[in-house]
């Protein structure tokens, strides 16, 4: 998208920031019924073929994230008119997809309006280096980077270590309500942990709940990184950053097909939902198609966004992310080192 400015686009979509209880419950309906219809089908199928229990399995893992798109909205308090309302819902299926709501909510917060600012990593986002800073880096926090950036790690252990362990523990300056919100989500999991263990036998949990779990961990992950993880995305140091452009340039539009668009809960026009956070999932589209100006974004289809896994480090000089072997070129472009440097292995 052109580097314009596109402020008064806030005023302009303003009058979308209105939940719609209507379809706020609908979605609840058809979002959580069929997941567990087809939890329940998943399991019945075991004894008919785990084939078909692994593949209701995936269906299902796709309806979690629709869940989650509902946890998310609920958090940005633009899911429902009333606090409390989302508070309730925003509980629940956080604790459907083992995340605490108040502390989830809280650094969701910080990684939006501290979003492609340089200055203000490290809450709520993924870790990116800049070429400067890898190059400065110690041998010990380029391999930590490396093993961080690991397609294998960040979308297979990644989830794993987020939605099993760290979201277990409130973070040092947790305030009452969230420490108190975070026991009761982990409590409430053990809770539902141990009741399907009785009812339908630990095998039996772990082989429907399992593939669903890493599935849907891994989607959801994948689709944070990819929509900010984009080679010409936004990111600036304070004096410079602005935040609609952090929002516009700096956030993609993933166009996906219809059946994943849905299952996804519209979170595919992300630049539109850094714009404006208090527009409800479903009406993001119509947002899109109303306001030219916001089609003008990056987009990346399914087989594009495939290339964000090339990108590991930000060039704050070029405006774009490379790859760890592009680092030598880049450097010698700048002549910011000897040509003589020695060449990086790309991971």
């Amino acid at each position: 998208m052109s580097k314009l400015d596109h402020r008064n686009l806030r005023k302009q979509i303003a009058h979308y920031e209105k939940a719609n209880t209507k379809s706020s419950v609908w979605q609840v309906i058809n979002t959580l019924v069929p997941f567990f219809l087809l939890w329940f089908l998943a399991y019945k199928s075991i004894s008919i073929s785990y084939f078909l229990t692994f593949a209701l399995c995936i269906i299902a893992a796709g309806f979690l994230v629709r869940i989650f798109i509902i946890f998310h909205d609920c958090c940005h308090g633009s899911f429902f008119k009333k606090g409390r309302a989302n508070q309730i819902i925003g509980t629940i299926t956080g604790i459907l997809t083992f995340c605490p709501y108040e502390q989830w909510k809280h650094s969701h917060a910080i990684h939006h309006a501290t979003s492609s600012n340089l200055n203000k990593r490290g809450t709520g986002d993924v870790w990116v280096m800049t070429v400067d800073e890898y190059i400065a880096a110690s041998k010990w926090q380029k391999i930590a980077y490396r093993l961080y950036r690991n397609p294998f790690v960040m979308f297979i252990l990644g989830p794993i270590y987020i939605f099993l362990v760290a979201y277990r523990f409130n973070t040092k300056n947790a305030k009452p309500r969230e420490r108190r919100n975070t026991y009761v989500t982990n409590i409430s999991i053990v809770i539902a942990i141990v009741l399907l263990c009785w009812l339908v036998g630990w095998q039996s949990f772990l082989l429907v709940q399992g593939p669903i779990f890493l599935i849907s961990g891994s989607l959801g992950i994948w689709l944070f990184y990819v929509q900010h993880q984009f080679e010409d995305s936004y990111f600036e140091n304070q004096d410079n950053w602005d935040f609609v452009k952090a929002a516009i340039d700096g956030s993609s539009y993933y166009k996906l097909p219809k059946v994943l668009q849905w299952l996804t809960g519209n979170i595919g026009f992300h630049h539109i939902h850094h714009l404006s956070p208090r527009i409800p999932n479903y009406y993001l589209e119509e947002v899109h198609n109303n306001h030219k100006p916001l089609q003008e974004a990056t987009t990346i289809t399914l087989s594009t966004s495939l290339r964000s896994l090339h990108f590991r480090l930000w060039d704050e000089k070029n405006k774009r992310f490379i790859g760890f072997k592009e680092i030598k070129s880049v450097l010698e472009k700048d002549e910011k080192i000897p040509t003589s440097i020695p060449s990086v292995k790309n991971s």
